[in-house]
Order: C-alpha cells, then structure tokens, then sequence
C-alpha cells in the first residue's frame, strides 16, 4: 500500500511541477526555497503537540493548495496560482517520502503512520 501511495503522491509532484511550469512567471532561485517553506509551519511544536499539528496540518493540507490556486485562476494572480501549487507540490513530496498530516500527539504519529522514533518505537513494541 505504500508503494502505491509512493507512486500517486509522485505523479501528482510531477504534475504541479509541469503545471507550474506553464505559469506566465519567470520562475528564480526563490522557488526552492519557497517549496520548503511549508515546513516552517512546524514551529508551533514549540508551544505543543496540539498546535504544532495544526499548523503544520494546514501547510500541508491540499485542500488548502487547491483553494490557493482556484483564487490565482478567479483573480487571475498567477503568484496566486503559483503558491498553491507550491503547496501542492510539497504535500505531494511529503507524502511521497511518507510524512503525511500529524496527530495531535506527537510529531512522529502521521495519517500515514509513524516516522522517526515514533516508528522505531512502534517497532521494538511489535517485537
């Protein structure tokens, strides 16, 4: 199941990537940056569990990329539309690699499952 999850969140990375690249906008050295961005998000750890989930959550959330980019296309913003695929593309990395949306535990307990320690963890209970 992850292989096919893998291989869906790739695809749709490859998408935003071309579609990013039909934008009318000269695309610099910022993009790479820009594209890690979403991963600042996750300072809300430093308060707690909870609200560093919700931050992080809605950096990643590709509802939210996909609002971004319908109000690019209805004011016709292209930065707009490039932020939202930006986003898009991030969450769509992220899963890829497995990291998927948290839970208000901690940061290793994803909708995917867990990553890190968590997972280590979660192995050596297994055993």
């Amino acid at each position: 199941m992850k292989t096919s999850i893998a291989i869906e969140e790739a695809a749709q990375f490859a998408l935003t990537i071309l579609a990013i690249s039909q934008l009318p906008i000269s695309i610099h050295w910022w993009i790479v940056p820009a594209f890690f961005a979403p991963d600042l998000f996750a300072i809300g750890y430093l308060v707690n569990p909870k609200v560093g989930a919700f931050m992080y959550n809605l950096a990643h959330h590709k509802l939210v990329a996909i609002l971004v980019i319908v109000a690019g296309f209805y004011f016709k913003q292209p930065y707009y539309t490039l932020a939202g695929l930006i986003i898009y593309s991030h969450s769509s990395f992220d899963r890829m690699l497995g990291y998927g949306l948290k839970y208000n535990d901690s940061f290793g307990h994803t909708h995917l499952g867990y990553i890190g320690k968590e997972a280590y963890k979660n192995k050596q209970a297994e055993a």
